[in-house]
């Protein structure tokens, strides 16, 4: 694997937080690499490092000790503003807790990236629109989070993560909120709307369920990745 064959390139990546005294090391010598075209799952246990794994790939956190580049750029590097620039362009986020602006509509929500991105709003809130009727939310272009199920809410910031096309998308706990049948259709759909030859994708997920849709699944535990494979080894 050839560094421009990259989306995401980790080499010794240390992050420690400092808590009522205490030094928690939360990633302890990470090397990962994540190719264009794959999807890469990161699971283990909770509090072994995955979320913050995924924040330092995105980011969202700097890390302490290595190097971390994205698509052959180090963000760290970067000042704030070009920073903030590059993952609006280039990033998409599915949070565990959906982080869905309250005040605006299903479409509205979704359209973000794309406003943010320079669109105009008419044809912003369409292209939404178009992909929550994708993601089975045709219906509810119109509706606020309020008036949605945890799982639909948990659609809408699927779609929200995909609707700019970005070239990596980063997911923490995507079907958390789904059942299985639900869990599988929005799966199938981050695979083909993702992947393609010049994207990647990364999930952080304890839902055996949806390992068969890795190409190769990381398994961390204590802040480390102790295996990468096709499978989850030992489980």
């Amino acid at each position: 694997m050839t560094e421009k064959q990259l989306a995401v390139h980790c080499r010794h990546i240390g992050k420690t937080y400092h808590a009522g005294g205490q030094k928690i090391v939360a990633l302890n010598d990470i090397n990962l690499e994540i190719a264009l075209g794959e999807l890469m799952m990161l699971v283990g246990p909770s509090g072994c490092g995955k979320t913050t794994l995924i924040s330092v790939i995105a980011g969202i956190l700097d890390q302490d000790e290595g190097s971390c580049e994205l698509f052959g750029e180090d963000l760290q590097q970067m000042r704030s503003k070009d920073k903030l620039n590059f993952r609006a362009q280039n990033i998409g986020f599915v949070f565990q807790a959906y982080n869905l602006l309250p005040s605006l509509t299903a479409a509205e929500n979704v359209s973000v990236p794309l406003i943010i991105n320079g669109m105009k709003r008419a044809v912003a809130e369409r292209k939404a629109s178009g992909i929550l009727e994708s993601v089975g939310l045709g219906t509810r272009t119109k509706s606020l989070p309020a008036q949605l199920s945890g799982g639909q809410q948990q659609r809408v910031a699927i779609a929200r993560a995909l609707v700019h096309s970005p070239r990596l998308i980063v997911c923490d706990e995507p079907t958390s909120a789904l059942d299985h049948e639900t869990g599988q259709t929005v799966m199938g759909l981050l695979k083909d709307v993702a992947l393609h030859a010049d994207r990647a994708l990364v999930i952080v997920t304890h839902d055996a369920r949806i390992f068969n849709f890795a190409d190769r699944i990381a398994k961390m535990d204590d802040g480390h990745i102790i295996s990468v494979g096709a499978t989850v080894a030992g489980a």
